[in-house]
C-alpha cells in the first residue's frame, strides 16, 4: 500500500494567478517551502509571502527571455527521484538535489492567444516548454510528487492536507497526475491544431482533439451509457457557451438537439427578420420566418405540430413575452435565443421543468471549423458545411424560371436543407416549411413522407387543401430519378431546388418541363449524416 507522503517543498510557477495567493497562504501556514519563477514569485512576496528564487535552486539565473529556467537536474531530479531507491537517494545526496514534493503549474495562455487573434510570432511566443516538461516529470512521479495544473484544485488540496497531517495520499496524486497529463495532452493538441491550420496542413500526419469537462450527464442516448458533456473552448455561440437561466441539467440528448436547433436559426440574420427553428431528434419539424417573433413561432409550429411536442424552440431574435407565452403553450424541453427580456423570463418561470438558454450572439454559418465523428478504428474529419447559395449561384435548367416569389422561398427551402438527415425533402411556402421529410433511405419516401404530414396538419388546421399546393421543394442532394419530383409535383409543388449532377438529370428536366415545374441547380450538396 502507497504511503502518505508529506508536503514540505513546493514548487509554484503559474500564468493564471486566480486563487493563487490564498493557496500559497494555506501552503506556507503549514509549514511548506515555496519556491517559485519570476512574476509568480514578485507576485507572492507582494502579498507578504516568503519565496526562494528557483535560480537559488538551480544556481543558474533565468536567461533567454524566461525561456531557460526550470529545465535544470536541480528541479527535474527533485520531481523525478523515486524516493525508495537508493541509488537515487545516493545521487540526490551527491548533487545536493532536494526533494520536491508539490508541483503547482499552470501553462502560458497558448489557447487565449490564438482566440485573440495573435500573430504567428506571438502564438509561438507562448508555447510553453517548462511548464509541460515540470508537469509530466512530476506527475510520472506520483508514487512521491503531487501536482497541480488547475486553480479549482487549491481548496480541495488543502483539505486533504489537513485530513492527512499534512499529507496527500497516493489515491490522490492519481488522481492529480491523471488531470496533469490530460492538460499537457490538450495543450500539446491545441498547438498542434493551430501549427497545422497556420501551415494550411488540412490533413496532417496525426490529429489530435482535446476537451474540458463542463457537465457530467445522468446518461447518454440512452439510460444504460455513461456520457459527459466537454466544451473545446472555441467560443462559438451556441449551447456550450449559453447561460442557463432555468430548469434541470441538459440531458445528453438536449445538447445535441439545442445545438442543431441553433445552428439551424443561425442561418437567418437577424436584419433580414425573426426566424424559428423547432427540433427533434435532431431534425427539424418546423421553420419558420414571421413579421414577428411569435407569428415565425406559430408558423413554424404550424409545420408538424405532433412531432414539436417536447421539442427544441430556436430563435434568432431575442425572447419577447408574446412568443414566451405562445411556447409555453405547450411541453416544450428547451429554447435558445440571443437574449430574453424580462416578461419571457417571468412566463417561463412558471414551467420548472423548460430550459431557457440564452446567448451573446448567433453562430457565423459561414465561419469555417472542423467536425468529426467516431468509427470503429478511428474518426473521420471533415470541415463545418459552411456552404452557402445566392441567386446569382443558381443555374435554371427548365423551359419556365421560377418567379420572385418562388425564387425566396427556393432559398429559404435550401439554407433548411443543410440541417435536414439525408435523404431530405423540405417543402416551404412563403417563408415557412409546410412539409419536411427526413433521413430516408429513399428519395421519393422523403417526399412522399413530407408531403403526408402536410396533408395531415391541413386537417389539423382545417385547410381546404395542404400548404404543399403552391409550394417550393428543396432536395438536399440531386433527384437519381424523376419519381421524386413527380412525388413533389403531384403534391402540389411548383419550383424545385437541388445540386443536380445525377446521370438521369435529362430525364429529371424533361420530367420538370413536362409539369410546368421551374427548376435550378445548385452545384453544392448537403449531405447530412
Amino acid at each position: 500500500m502507497m504511503k502518505r507522503v508529506p508536503i514540505g517543498r513546493a514548487l509554484i510557477s503559474v500564468s493564471d494567478k486566480t486563487g493563487l495567493t490564498d493557496f500559497a497562504r494555506g501552503l506556507a501556514a503549514r509549514g511548506v517551502e515555496l519556491i517559485s519563477t519570476g512574476g509568480t514569485a514578485a507576485g507572492l512576496r507582494n502579498a507578504g509571502l516568503t519565496v526562494r528564487d528557483v535560480a537559488d535552486v538551480t544556481g543558474f539565473p533565468e536567461m533567454m527571455d524566461g525561456r531557460v529556467k526550470t529545465l535544470h537536474p536541480m528541479v527535474h531530479g527533485g520531481l523525478l527521484a523515486l524516493r525508495d531507491d537508493d541509488e537515487h537517494l545516493a545521487a540526490m545526496a551527491a548533487h545536493g538535489i532536494q526533494p520536491i514534493d508539490l508541483l503547482v503549474v499552470n501553462l502560458y495562455p497558448f489557447e487565449n492567444t490564438v482566440a485573440a487573434g495573435g500573430t504567428y510570432r506571438d502564438c509561438v511566443e507562448n508555447i510553453d516548454i517548462g511548464g509541460p516538461a515540470m508537469i509530466r516529470a512530476g506527475a510520472k512521479n506520483h508514487k512521491f510528487v503531487a501536482v497541480v495544473v488547475d486553480p479549482q484544485d487549491y481548496g480541495p488540496f488543502l483539505a486533504e492536507l489537513d485530513a492527512h497531517d499534512g499529507a496527500t495520499t497516493y489515491a490522490l496524486r492519481q488522481k492529480l497526475a491523471q488531470v496533469a497529463f490530460a492538460r499537457t495532452a490538450a495543450y500539446d493538441a491545441a498547438v498542434s491544431g493551430w501549427m497545422a491550420g497556420a501551415l494550411n496542413i488540412a490533413t496532417p500526419r496525426r490529429r489530435a482533439f482535446a476537451g474540458t469537462l463542463a457537465q457530467t450527464l445522468r446518461y447518454g442516448e440512452n439510460p444504460h451509457q455513461t456520457a459527459a458533456f466537454y466544451t473545446d473552448g472555441s467560443n462559438r455561440p451556441g449551447v456550450a457557451t449559453a447561460t442557463q437561466h432555468q430548469g434541470k441539467e441538459l440531458s445528453y440528448n438536449n445538447i445535441n438537439d439545442t445545438d442543431a436547433a441553433f445552428e439551424l436559426v443561425s442561418e437567418f440574420l437577424p436584419r433580414d427578420g425573426a426566424a424559428c427553428a423547432i427540433v427533434k431528434h435532431a431534425n427539424p419539424c418546423g421553420v419558420a420566418t414571421g413579421a414577428t417573433m411569435v407569428e415565425a413561432y406559430r408558423r413554424a409550429f404550424d409545420c408538424d405540430r405532433t412531432s414539436a411536442f417536447g421539442g427544441i424552440v430556436a430563435l434568432n431574435q431575442p425572447l419577447d413575452g408574446e412568443t414566451a407565452a405562445a411556447i409555453a403553450g405547450i411541453f416544450t424541453e428547451v429554447v435558445i435565443a440571443p437574449g430574453a427580456d424580462a416578461d419571457a423570463i417571468s412566463i417561463f418561470a412558471a414551467k420548472k421543468n423548460l430550459r431557457l438558454l440564452t446567448t451573446p450572439s448567433l453562430a457565423n454559418p459561414t465561419e469555417p471549423g472542423l467536425t468529426f465523428r467516431q468509427v470503429s478504428g478511428g474518426f473521420l474529419v471533415q470541415d463545418r458545411d459552411y456552404g452557402r447559395i445566392s441567386r446569382n449561384d443558381l443555374k435554371l435548367v427548365t423551359k419556365r424560371a421560377p418567379n420572385d416569389a418562388e425564387l425566396a422561398d427556393l432559398l429559404f427551402a435550401w439554407r433548411v436543407a443543410k440541417h435536414v438527415k439525408s435523404n431530405a425533402i423540405i417543402y416551404a411556402r412563403a417563408g415557412a416549411t409546410v412539409g419536411i421529410g427526413a433521413g430516408q433511405m429513399s428519395r421519393v419516401d422523403s417526399t412522399r413522407i413530407a408531403a403526408r404530414k402536410s396533408q395531415d396538419m391541413a386537417e389539423v388546421l382545417g385547410l381546404p387543401a395542404p400548404l404543399t399546393q403552391g409550394s417550393v421543394v428543396a432536395s438536399d442532394a440531386f433527384f437519381p430519378f424523376a419519381d421524386g419530383l413527380i412525388a413533389a409535383a403531384e403534391a402540389g409543388a411548383t419550383a424545385v431546388i437541388q445540386p443536380g449532377g445525377s446521370m438521369r438529370d435529362a430525364e429529371v428536366i424533361e420530367a420538370a418541363d413536362a409539369a410546368g415545374l421551374a427548376m435550378v441547380f445548385t452545384g453544392q450538396r448537403h449531405f447530412r449524416h
